[in-house]
């Protein structure tokens, strides 16, 4: 029997999410924001937990209903038979999303659905089920918009990213879920050798380990939260675990550096955890020294931002990118995730396809360089291709992208999608009358938060209007990002030259303007 469930990803990864479960068989399949709905049987559920690179959560809906008050969010959620999701005695937790103006705050919808469960289970058996925020046996899920309100069932339990394979980690390690879609974005399945010069704590090499194998991520799980189910079907999911017939040979490597020698160390035990040592292979090496490779290859890497990781010239490290590309990687193509666009202008290089992702709450874009050597009108002489059709397609809609881009203002009050992946969750409403049919509207912005956002919508507007003039030489670039940080220093210098002549003040005469005498 089919049934409809709802895949949760992170910002910019949706359609190849939904290229995933098309894939696995599912039906229905329907794009959103941050999440892909779709429709299958129990199979397919298990298959989406245990072979999905990049989904968060799989959510199974069960109730949809209208609510004006909590009273009535009582009343509709005990209408359900709980019985046949939990069994008397075990523990179940609730995560809610609210956007309402009825319905102010989220824990407070998180007691009213549990007061209901507990109730009729005291009504029927004179005993309840337990509350537990750790490791419950069922995981729900309420979402309200406005008066629209959606009742799930986790059944992932913890987040997908968390692989199993990680022992160690680098500092702002790259999410496994970011790092699998990336890659998937390339369109690489193996077919050429994999490099990434500044691997870290070795995320992408696994992921493209795990991709050129076709080996599913959620073999290194020991859990998921279906298993806990009453209706969990053992046998099924012992079949859907085993089967390894869909694993291929992999007949090309993949290589990873780094100049830090605890990432290189790091990388290598989760290599090793990972079992896939014979596949990947990493050595400490600075990206200065990288040299042309001898097969086929394309480079897909994170460099750090000078976000998260403080990092001494940062323009100087992106120009080097640069250079190596260009002198090093000749008749190949790189894939480059940043955030700072004056980071990618020193790179120097123009890229044929711009991909506007979220690593964590940071708005990256993710851009492929095609290498060639010679000039451009050489290369396409020769037959070379540059950007393909759909490339040139995507990259013509690029300005109107950023001038409607809203991810900012969605991502306001949540400062990490890696901890905040259920409770960011946003289920749309249904207009069709058919429950089995999901048709997903955008967002509502409710009271003050609305008037803010709008508010923000229109300062951005206006700033973007107004003529902009680019640093117009290396020193510029590199004021632009030290400035604020001079100025600071500037000011506490002059105020402690001040302060250090300053006459101490006699405390004892001081008078308020309204004191008396």
């Amino acid at each position: 029997m089919e049934f409809d469930m709802i895949a949760k990803t992170f910002m910019g990864l949706e359609p190849v999410l939904a290229k995933e479960l098309t894939q696995l068989g599912a039906n229905n399949v329907q794009i959103g924001r941050r999440m892909v709905s779709f429709s299958g049987d129990k199979a397919l559920m298990y298959r989406a937990n245990f072979q999905l690179h990049t989904a968060i959560r799989v959510l199974k809906p069960i109730l949809h209903f209208k609510a004006k008050s909590a009273d009535d969010v009582y009343e509709a959620v005990k209408t359900v038979d709980w019985s046949k999701y939990i069994d008397n005695g075990k523990t179940f937790a609730v995560d809610s999303v609210v956007f309402s103006d009825e319905f102010r705050h989220s824990k407070f919808v998180s007691y009213k659905v549990k007061d209901a469960i507990v109730d009729q289970f005291r009504d029927k058996t004179g005993s309840r089920p337990n509350i537990s925020v750790s490791n419950p046996d069922l995981r729900l899920h309420i979402h309200i918009a406005e008066d629209d309100c959606t009742l799930s069932l986790d059944s992932s339990g913890d987040s997908l990213h968390r692989r199993g394979y990680r022992q160690e980690s680098v500092e702002a390690p790259l999410n496994e879920v970011l790092a699998a879609g990336m890659i998937l974005m390339t369109g690489w399945k193996g077919d050429t050798d994999f490099i990434d010069p500044m691997c870290g704590s070795g995320t992408l090499l696994i992921e493209a380990a795990l991709i050129a194998r076709n080996i599913s991520p959620g073999v290194f799980r020991k859990q998921f939260a279906f298993e806990k189910w009453n209706d969990f079907d053992k046998d099924l999911f012992e079949e859907i675990f085993n089967d390894d017939s869909q694993e291929r040979e992999f007949e090309h490597h993949i290589y990873g550096y780094d100049i830090d020698m605890k990432a290189v160390n790091t990388a290598r035990l989760n290599v090793k955890a990972a079992g896939l040592t014979k596949d990947i292979t990493i050595e400490q090496a600075d990206f200065k020294d990288f040299t042309q490779p001898a097969n086929k290859s394309i480079i897909v890497t994170n460099p750090p931002y000078g976000e998260r990781i403080s990092t001494p010239d940062l323009l100087g490290t992106y120009k080097m990118i640069g250079e190596r590309l260009k002198h090093a990687f000749t008749d190949n193509e790189a894939w480059i995730l940043s955030y700072r666009e004056e980071c990618f202008e020193q790179i120097g290089l123009k890229p044929s396809i711009k991909i506007p992702v979220f690593n964590g709450s940071l708005e990256c874009e993710f851009r492929k360089y095609a290498i060639f050597s010679g000039r451009l009108r050489e290369f396409r002489e020769e037959g070379g291709i540059v950007k393909t059709d759909e490339e040139r397609r995507a990259m013509a809609e690029k300005h109107r992208f950023k001038k409607n881009r809203e991810f900012k203002r969605r991502l306001d009050e949540q400062a990490e999608q890696e901890t905040g992946d259920i409770r960011t969750f946003q289920f749309h409403s249904f207009h069709d009358g058919n429950d089995d049919q999901f048709r997903f509207s955008s967002e509502r912005k409710t009271g003050d938060r609305r008037e803010r956002d709008e508010r923000k919508s229109r300062e951005r507007d206006e700033r973007d209007e107004r003529p902009k003039r680019g640093p117009r030489n290396q020193r510029d670039r590199d004021n632009a990002i030290l400035g604020f940080a001079r100025r600071d220093m500037k000011r506490r210098r002059k105020e402690e030259r001040e302060n250090k002549w300053k006459k101490p003040r006699d405390k004892r005469n001081d008078r308020r303007p309204n004191d008396e005498d």
